[in-house]
């Protein structure tokens, strides 16, 4: 059974808009590519009739898996690529997140991409922040599930502690902070670029292949999904 996605962005739209203006002449162009890009394809199984499933172009999936800055969970050489738009105080990123892994450990042959997208707070954006430096540790992955599958962060501490847990290095995360902090920005302002280019509304915001689903689907549903995108790879 699919949830629609119902963590809606928090932001205020100025706020958006500036971060947005910032962003380099390629996150525009990305951005333009990736809007024109869209078009209703039908419904995703499992996800109510009246929410509709659609369709990205494969220019506007390369540009948007091109460098995406984060390490990736799955195959190497995967032949599906799921990217995931998130907030780790997202409830239905959470709920979300044990179907993935059951999927990573089933289907070798899909990656996933995650692309960090703070939009519920100062502290989700702290835990962003704090897991894009994770990897200059190589331990971004490490990070992310740390954050994803923990409680909910109502305090910057709280994000620390999990991290130490995680076998993070605070010192060097902290270092990682301050020396690559135009870096985290740049990714951030791409993520959100990307986003609102997506037309995206909330989180999580999931695309399998070239398909953008309006919620979040069940393992059955997600299986399907992937399947569809390897005949579709077949097919062309």
């Amino acid at each position: 059974m699919a949830v629609p996605t119902s963590c809606p962005e928090d932001r205020k739209v100025d706020d958006a808009a500036c971060r947005w203006s910032k962003a380099s002449g390629r996150l525009a162009t990305l951005s333009l590519s990736l809007a024109l890009a869209l078009m209703v394809l039908g419904y995703a199984p499992g996800i109510s009739s009246a929410q509709e499933i659609q369709r990205i172009t494969a220019a506007g999936q390369a540009e948007m898996l091109s460098d995406p800055g984060t390490d990736v969970a799955g195959a190497t050489d995967a032949d599906v690529t799921i990217v995931e738009f998130l907030d780790y105080n997202c409830p239905y990123c959470k709920r979300f997140a044990p179907t993935l892994q059951s999927l990573l450990a089933e289907d070798h042959r899909i990656a996933v991409v995650y692309k960090d997208w703070p939009i519920l707070g100062d502290v989700s954006e702290y835990a962003a922040r704090s897991a894009l430096a994770a990897r200059w540790q190589g331990k971004y992955l490490a990070a992310h599930d740390a954050l994803l599958n923990g409680s909910r962060l109502t305090q910057n501490n709280q994000v620390d502690l999990a991290l130490k847990r995680a076998g993070i290095d605070l010192g060097a995360l902290k270092t990682a902070q301050t020396s690559h902090a135009k870096d985290i920005d740049a990714l951030l302002a791409r993520n959100d670029a990307e986003a609102h280019a997506l037309h995206l509304r909330g989180t999580p915001g999931i695309v399998i292949g070239r398909e953008l689903l309006p919620g979040i689907v069940d393992l059955n549903g997600l299986k399907q999904l992937v399947a569809d995108s390897r005949h579709d790879l077949k097919s062309n």
